[in-house]
């Protein structure tokens, strides 16, 4: 339907998205309209515009002054960002529009950085083992109500401040507004239950008042505005109890969802249980995949027109993420649910000025309760008919009752000490640099105090972010043993991106990168015998392994192929601990290998691993699967990223000089240092998210200088206007930005 036509018929669409078709497949449902009628009228619920295509969602989510969040009277009385609108408390600062907004997002994102997530990660692994602990012996349990349910709502309240007795009381009732049918027992039942956690907020307040601890509330009771005020009573209880309802049932729904996925897909569950760190990509699909909040809505301040449909003041319009996480222009294939995909532009975390200010702490909580799951219940199996969905997915999705058996297990016991995994980019400093191959540079990276960095296995693979913002994965290929450098090899590639020339062009002992990791999606499984095949730089992991390998004594065969002998890297280090088992097939010299000859003659038992350029993966596929060897082949396979990915010459990068604006300091930005990383050195509890410019959560207005765009959030529209950027990929096209800082 075009453009035109829907304008004009609009009023008669038969959409809801609280009904029964919507309900039983909301992906199937919101698609047909997107095909047929992407934006349109609906006469439900009194009357709403609803969108149902990435770029509209977004658009509008974005646009707070065409496109309010605040209560007002259109549409009944209640929750405003909500079709229908319902009961509830006042929810500061998600029912506000900026300026208003702002002060209450600058007192919560302090608390909910990165970084202090991070400090969080011990007490919510804690939190997952103890409960997990409660029913691991007895071979039976409700995921709902014995770990996704209980583990969000301790870890949230204990952070907050809430004496554990408190926790389950006020739990329950935010589970039962979103899991019971509307007017329900239940649903009253709830509703009496908020009453008691404003009851329990307030008392919490006035004693961090008076005597402060090391909890979240005391530090909002002592929060101040720009001015040097206090926040109120009714103020610091709608922001708490928001944290609260964001912190508990949203991170239910998603574990929920993704464990039910799991059980019906074993074979992915297996794929995470044999590469744990592959949960870490994977969390991005499952939040786009099974969004926990599936809609909110806005109501429109002035005439304004979306995708040839007209909407005026005190219209209410409905911006769907499910529809939008699952728009095939934006994720190729979006009804499946791939582990490996960059999804991190979906929007279940939403975009704009009210971004979920808690998406760190919602992702640290599910990947605790992910690894308990598949690390001490790996063959659980859920009872299907068991099953109890939310009786709506129309505004919230999820499960009420996940019943699953599984082989009891033990306790768990308190585990050894080991250095941490980098979840955070943390800076590595080059120590060493030398020529590998034609155009490939080996990089040795350690911390710049010397310290062990966190152990690894071969397979394994860091993640570098460049001073352009550019992140690049790279494959450690040093020895573990080593616990103070960890090695990467990196190819140039004049054709590609520009990544590889920007890392070629500043590593030299003593620079710096931000670095997290170590992740590894390309484990060498244990096998009586091994078959390696390595194509180019693709030798990285494949040369850790052979090590390993050789250091178990197991038996190894290793063909290892390049353009020439020149461009083959780490040769020698191979053909070393390699020995006759090493055979080295330049193609300029001995041609493409002879891979029906090589997998042909494998013994029965002999495992591939295979890495290296896209057509020899293929190529290795297609003759295991003809001799129906695909149940033994392990590859890994080089991607060029996020297609989308703003291109730019980084060498060209400048110094520039930012003012903050609301404080008159002035900071120096070097060209091999990105914006964002200057200013998180000088503002408290910046809000960023996905640092490579897609998610829009550190957009930040600019007062004064040209901005120079990075990102693939803003309009063409906004980039000319300049008044605004996405800090953490953006930088100056002068010498000085002010920003609203």
């Amino acid at each position: 339907m075009s453009a035109e036509t829907s304008a004009e018929t609009s009023a008669d669409i038969d959409f809801d998205h609280h009904s029964a078709e919507a309900n039983a497949d909301p992906v199937a449902y919101y698609a047909r309209f997107r095909e047929s009628c992407p934006v349109g009228r609906s006469t439900a619920h009194g009357g709403f515009t609803y969108t149902t295509r990435y770029a509209d969602v977004a658009r509008i989510a974005r646009d707070d002054a065409t496109f309010s969040s605040a209560r007002s009277d259109h549409g009944g009385q209640g929750v405003g960002i909500v079709i229908p609108k319902g009961p509830g408390l006042d929810q500061y600062p998600i029912e506000l529009d900026p300026p208003r907004s702002t002060e209450y997002r600058q007192l919560i994102n302090p608390l909910l950085t990165p970084e202090a997530v991070e400090r969080l990660v011990p007490m919510i692994e804690r939190h997952a083992a103890r409960i997990v602990d409660d029913f691991v012996e007895l071979g039976s349990c409700d995921f709902v109500r014995d770990l996704t349910n209980p583990l969000p709502a301790a870890v949230t309240l204990d952070w907050l401040g809430f004496p554990e007795e408190d926790w389950a009381k006020l739990a329950g009732p935010i589970h039962d507004i979103f899991a019971a049918p509307a007017a329900s027992e239940r649903a009253v039942r709830g509703a009496a239950g908020l009453a008691y956690m404003d009851q329990r907020i307030r008392e919490l307040i006035a004693e961090r008042r008076s005597a402060p601890q090391d909890d979240a509330v005391s530090a909002l009771v002592a929060g101040r505005r720009a001015d040097g005020s206090e926040f109120g009573e009714d103020e610091l209880v709608s922001v708490t109890g928001l944290l609260i309802a964001g912190g508990v049932d949203t991170t239910t729904s998603l574990t929920g969802s993704t464990l039910v996925h799991l059980a019906r897909h074993p074979e992915q569950r297996q794929r995470l249980i044999d590469s744990p760190d592959l949960l870490d990509t994977a969390t991005e699909e499952f939040l786009r995949a099974f969004a926990p909040s599936q809609s909110m809505a806005r109501t429109v301040t002035g005439d304004v027109e979306v995708a040839g449909c007209p909407m005026h003041a005190g219209d209410r319009v409905l911006i769907p993420w499910v529809a939008a996480n699952h728009d095939p222009s934006v994720f190729p294939d979006p009804e499946q649910v791939r582990l490996d995909r960059d999804a991190s532009r979906h929007l279940s975390f939403g975009i704009g000025s009210h971004r979920c200010a808690g998406a760190h702490l919602a992702r640290a909580m599910f990947r605790a309760m992910m690894t308990q799951v598949l690390t001490r219940l790996p063959d659980y199996r859920v009872i299907d008919e068991g099953l109890v969905a939310y009786p709506t997915r129309g505004n919230q999705s999820g499960w009420d009752a996940i019943p699953a058996v599984f082989t009891p297990g033990p306790r768990a016991r308190a585990a050894a000490g080991s250095v941490r995994a980098l979840n955070t980019p943390t800076p590595l400093r080059v120590t060493a640099v030398r020529a590998a191959a034609q155009d490939v540079l080996a990089v040795d990276l350690g911390l710049p105090d010397g310290g062990e960095l966190p152990a690894w296995r071969p397979g394994a693979h860091v993640e570098l972010r460049l001073p352009s913002g550019r992140l690049r994965q790279y494959s450690l290929c040093g020895d573990p043993a080593d616990t103070t450098t960890w090695r990467i090899g990196v190819l140039r590639e004049p054709q590609g991106r520009g990544g590889s020339a920007e890392l070629h062009e500043l590593a030299r002992p003593g620079a710096t990168f931000a670095v997290r990791g170590p992740r590894n999606h390309f484990p060498l499984t244990p096998a009586p015998s091994y078959l390696f095949l390595a194509g180019g730089i693709g030798v990285t992991p494949i040369l850790a392994m052979v090590r390993e390998a050789a250091g178990r004594g197991t038996p190894f065969t290793v063909v290892y192929g390049g353009r020439t002998r020149s461009t083959m890297a780490f040769a020698d280090e191979l053909a070393a601990v390699a020995g006759d088992a090493l055979t080295l097939l330049p193609q300029d010299e001995a041609g493409l290998p002879d891979l029906p000859r090589l997998l042909g003659e494998l013994d029965a038992d002999t495992a591939v691993f295979a890495c290296g350029p896209a057509p020899m993966l293929a190529a290795v596929e297609r003759e295991c699967a003809r001799l129906d060897l695909t149940d033994r082949l392990h590859l890994e396979r080089f991607t060029a990223g996020d297609d989308l990915e703003t291109a730019f010459d980084a060498t060209e990068n400048r110094t520039f000089a930012v003012q903050l604006a609301r404080t008159g300091v002035t900071l120096t930005v070097p060209a091999d240092r990105r914006l964002i990383e200057v200013l998180r050195d000088a503002v408290s509890g910046l809000s960023y998210d996905c640092e490579k410019g897609y998610c829009g959560a550190c957009e930040t207005r600019v007062l004064a200088g040209a901005p120079e765009h990075r990102d693939s959030v803003l309009s063409d529209e906004e980039r000319l206007a300049g008044r605004s950027m996405m800090i953490c990929v953006g930088r100056c096209q002068g010498d000085r930005l002010v920003l609203d800082l």
